[in-house]
């Protein structure tokens, strides 16, 4: 198994305690190496409101997907993060806390796919629709499809899998470049790109004064864990969502920024915080929890962030 195998959950509208622990996981704890109680976590999730038969029910989902294993045949159980899940982790982490912190460098490069289902294949026209979706690519016009950059093979690999046994298909992968990008009839109206302004914009509003507190110190550790994780499961949803287009098709003023450098206020202020309240809440069912719960720190410049504090958790991001 590699990284790409392991399969994280989706997010979801509010976070489910599957997704939540595995946000948790990945901010907190960077070692394939800690035994991690089960008691500790049901402790842990509990500071968000989580029941203890969820947060068992989360912890046999997240085994089940790879993200964690049991250890042995102790009592209570045990689990560790493997390997792969800490390498899509760091991975993931990375994207995150360095998302929007520079413009894309462009090339005027387009993926475009195409493709034409008969009618009696309606099943597999959402099929492909939802892969290209998971692609990030956008629908042009009702079966062309678009995405910028050059790197064809996923779309090309997603369609051959998807309509070569469909009786009548057709599809085509092609690079473009469009010689009005931003124009009315050009892929950037592909985009909701009003939608996507007015959630940032929304983001800055809902956190502004979370920001105010964290800079003046005046968020406690309790307070700190569950708000900065709020934040970074509000915040890691742009960095999917956002098909991250060069200023020249971006309607201006572009509040990204802003929403970056809220984000980045309050993931950096409650980092220790956070990390001080988990210690705290595991360590009476994990006597080693100062030893390995850590806490990412992202740069403003930005150099690559790496997890912080815990006497085993230090290696940087893809070291």
């Amino acid at each position: 198994m590699n990284a790409d195998d392991v399969r994280v959950p989706r997010a979801q509208v509010g976070s489910s305690p599957q997704h939540l622990l595995a946000t948790l996981l990945g901010e907190y704890l960077d070692s394939s190496d800690a035994d991690l109680p089960s008691t500790a976590v049901v402790a842990i999730l509990r500071e968000f409101g989580v029941s203890e038969a969820s947060a068992r029910a989360a912890l046999s989902r997240l085994v089940k997907r790879g993200l964690i294993a049991t250890g042995g045949d102790r009592r209570p159980p045990v689990y560790h993060l493997t390997s792969q899940a800490i390498a899509r982790h760091r991975a993931r982490m990375q994207h995150f806390l360095t998302f929007g912190a520079h413009p894309p460098h462009w090339t005027g490069d387009w993926v475009m796919a195409s493709f034409s289902v008969p009618t009696s294949g309606q099943a597999s026209r959402h099929a492909v629709r939802r892969s290209l979706s998971a692609l990030n690519l956008v629908g042009l016009y009702d079966s062309v499809w678009i995405r910028p950059g050059s790197d064809a093979a996923p779309v090309k690999a997603a369609l051959n899998e998807l309509l070569r046994h469909v009786e009548g298909a057709r599809w085509s992968v092609l690079h473009v470049r469009f010689d009005e990008e931003s124009g009315p009839h050009g892929p950037a109206s592909a985009y909701d790109l009003a939608g996507l302004a007015s959630a940032y914009s929304d983001f800055i509003q809902r956190y502004a004064q979370l920001r105010m507190k964290a800079r003046n110190g005046e968020v406690d550790p309790a307070g700190a864990l569950v708000a900065r994780t709020s934040a970074m499961d509000s915040w890691r949803r742009f960095a999917d969502i956002d098909p991250d287009l060069p200023p020249h098709l971006l309607p201006q003023p572009w509040p990204r920024q802003q929403a970056r450098e809220t984000f980045l206020d309050i993931h950096a202020a409650l980092g220790s915080l956070a990390q001080a309240r988990l210690v705290e809440v595991a360590a009476p069912h994990w006597p080693d929890a100062a030893s390995w719960i850590t806490h990412f720190q992202a740069s403003r410049d930005p150099s690559r962030p790496q997890p912080t504090g815990g006497r085993h958790g230090r290696s940087p991001l893809g070291g």
